[in-house]
């Protein structure tokens, strides 16, 4: 089932929330593109959209163990097989599954009616059941104004060999997260500021689709951008989301409800693009250009304490 298209309406308001910027701690730095850090058995996994590349921080040495020239590496899911799902954002979208040593196992570069990803593949989330979403961005030009509104939510069902298309007309659709009981589906609308959600049915395919925040609502916007909304999320154990505000320079927590509960200012830059938990999720890795408008999109990876 495709879900039906909506228009993000504001329904919040905001909301005094303290901001944290102190204990910043760069762990990383110089990454072209810094996106898609996922922390696993002690070692930090992040990929670097402009050097194309999936790199492993061990706590005191970077090794690159992918190098896709065209690919633009950036969404990273970690799959129950022990193998990465990784999102490339050059347009037309590819996604490639990786083993843990960066080597290339399966590539899609079309869904299950033929169709090439159109947009590009900006992120990917794995389910419990071991099926998989992702999404397709839109067309980013130079310069990077925003033009068609051709988002969609594509999805791969345990065991299954195809990606289907299972929500569309999304206005520039980038992060994507599921709720801890993996019955909601959570995604940024980069262009249009918001957060949507949809139920997951039983089958993976997706429903009842429906405002879940406005972001200029909770907090106010830092600088005038097209694309200042929501950048790439992670959803912690109690079901609140994490997530980046690109062009902001924050990361913002949400309870289920929607609630703002804290803030995160990082002091590294105003590109902020995703995030990542430590195993007892004390700690947050974040993934941050220092300019939004750099073309090399030169930035690091911070950690810092979570609010919880």
């Amino acid at each position: 089932m495709r879900a039906s298209k909506i228009i993000c309406v504001a329904f919040g308001a905001l909301l005094s929330v303290t901001a944290t910027r102190g204990d910043e701690i760069q762990i990383v730095s110089n990454v072209l593109g810094p996106e898609g850090p996922l922390y696993i058995d002690g070692n930090l996994y992040y990929v670097g959209w402009v050097s194309n590349t999936l790199s492993k921080w061990d706590g005191k040495t970077t090794t690159v163990l992918n190098h896709t020239e065209g690919c633009g590496h950036n969404g990273l899911a970690f799959t129950k097989q022990k193998t990465f799902l990784l999102a490339c954002t050059n347009d037309p979208g590819v996604i490639l599954e990786l083993d843990m040593t960066g080597k290339q196992l399966r590539r899609w570069d079309a869904d299950s009616n033929g169709r090439k990803f159109e947009g590009g593949i900006n992120d990917i989330v794995v389910t419990a059941n071991g099926g998989a979403y992702a999404t397709v961005f839109g067309p980013y030009g130079d310069p990077p104004i925003p033009t068609s509104v051709i988002g969609k939510i594509l999805y791969l069902a345990p065991g299954s060999q195809k990606w289907v298309e299972v929500a569309n007309d999304l206005n520039y659709a980038n992060g994507i997260g599921v709720s801890p009981d993996q019955k909601t589906l959570y995604v940024s609308e980069t262009v249009g500021n918001c957060i949507l959600k949809f139920t997951i049915n039983d089958d993976g395919s997706l429903s009842h689709r429906s405002n879940f925040a406005l972001l200029n609502l909770l907090i106010r916007n830092k600088n005038d951008s097209w694309w200042i909304g929501p950048d790439s999320m992670k959803i912690d154990k109690k079901g609140n989301i994490y997530v980046a505000q690109w062009f902001g320079g924050k990361v913002l927590k949400l309870s289920p409800e929607g609630k703002l509960l804290h803030v995160f200012e990082i002091a590294a830059g105003d590109g902020t693009t995703n995030v990542a938990f430590s195993e007892d999720e004390k700690e947050l890795y974040v993934t941050v250009v220092k300019d939004p408008k750099d073309q090399q999109a030169k930035g690091s990876i911070v950690k810092i304490k979570n609010v919880r």
